[in-house]
């Protein structure tokens, strides 16, 4: 006889949740998680599979627990007078950010962010036994300063998320609001720029913000910009007291040397890699122009995907999409569909089907 998840000594307070899960469905075209769906570049590749090469010669050892190699990139990568001892890295930026809620949330801390926000913010507040507390945006999802520090004034929460640009809306976050924030609260304060090499090139990254703010993190990750989500890499920015209280709750050699020598190569050929960023940009400003010329409502977005609203019934307009071979996300906002800019060919084909659509739904 099998058993339910009923019958098993559960903790009480994950009772009831239930897990992380977008579609997966091996449809054509594929724009629902905003994945950078161009593939690595040949060479790179090739340089990739060399160094993995090297790796696996040692792969009877355990790896290097401090990364350094990886952690020394990360650093040169995103500038900003940081050093090696100021980056930590993990199994994707989920993992980095469950080590910081670990350290420093947990039972009797509370967790906060503004929603709408990224779906997996309350999961791993839930999971490492914290409370998930939800503020609230403006109608354009933004955020003001004087409104937002109101808001965290009020919950007093041990760490506050700041998913900049935002997931699912895409909306920016200007420093100013991360500035106040950081002063209202007693708190860890972590800015989640996973969209960051999204965003116009002038735009001023969190990074700029750390110096002389310890309580302050900025996390990125390899998944998006990099092509990189199958290979789990994430990553973050802090004061280096911050990078040791993450030290005390992480697992033993918790990169593989496989997964190390994956990144560092990835990162030696960074400017390769970024270079599908301009083209991705320019597909998601395509989707924005011809959605708002077609009558739906797409919002200002500086990252890979557009949210758009307007949809009259998008369970029946996602059936609609799916069944023409384009899968993309309904995030559970009122009216709104959420699609990842992808290739010219996809989003050629996501735009065609929506337009079909139209008369169909």
């Amino acid at each position: 006889m099998t058993a339910s998840l009923d019958d098993l000594p559960l903790r009480d307070d994950l009772r009831g949740m239930r897990p992380y899960g977008a579609p997966q469905a091996p449809l054509p075209v594929a724009l629902n998680v905003n994945e950078n769906t161009h593939p690595v570049p040949e060479q790179v590749a090739s340089d990739i599979l060399d160094d993995i090469a090297v790796a696996l010669h040692e792969v009877n050892r355990y790896p290097d627990r401090e990364f350094t190699t990886l952690r020394e990139g990360f650093a040169g990568y995103l500038g900003h007078g940081l050093g090696a001892e100021s980056i930590w890295a993990g199994n994707g930026s989920n993992e980095v950010l469950q080590h910081i809620l670990q350290a420093f949330a947990g039972p009797g801390r509370t967790v906060f962010g503004f929603a709408p926000t990224y779906s997996m913010y309350p999961l791993l507040a839930q999971g490492t036994g914290a409370r998930w507390r939800a503020g609230a945006r403006q109608s354009d999802y933004s955020l003001i300063v004087e409104d937002a520090v109101a808001q965290i004034a009020e919950a007093d929460p041990d760490v506050v998320l700041l998913c900049a640009p935002n997931n699912p809306t895409g909306t920016p976050l200007g420093l100013d609001v991360i500035e106040a924030v950081y002063e209202t609260t007693r708190g860890i304060v972590v800015v989640d720029e996973a969209y960051q090499e999204f965003a116009p090139k002038e735009a001023p990254s969190a990074l700029s913000l750390l110096e002389g703010r310890p309580r302050l993190a900025v996390s990125r990750t390899m998944s998006k910009a990099f092509a990189f989500a199958g290979a789990r890499v994430g990553y973050l920015a802090a004061d280096p007291a911050f990078i040791d209280a993450l030290r005390l709750v992480r697992l033993p050699y918790h990169l593989s040397a496989l997964t190390q020598a994956a990144a560092v190569a990835a990162l030696r050929n960074a400017p390769t890699m970024l270079a599908m960023v301009d083209e991705i940009v320019a597909q998601r400003d395509r989707i924005s122009a011809t959605l708002e010329a077609i009558g739906y409502a797409p919002h200002e977005s500086w990252t890979n995907f557009v949210l758009f609203g307007d949809v009259a019934d998008p369970a029946a307009t996602w059936r609609a999409l799916y069944d023409r071979g384009v899968l993309i996300r309904d995030v559970g906002i009122p009216g709104h569909l959420r699609v990842t800019a992808g290739t010219e060919a996809e989003t050629t084909a996501f735009l065609d089907a929506l337009a079909s659509v139209g008369s169909a739904v």
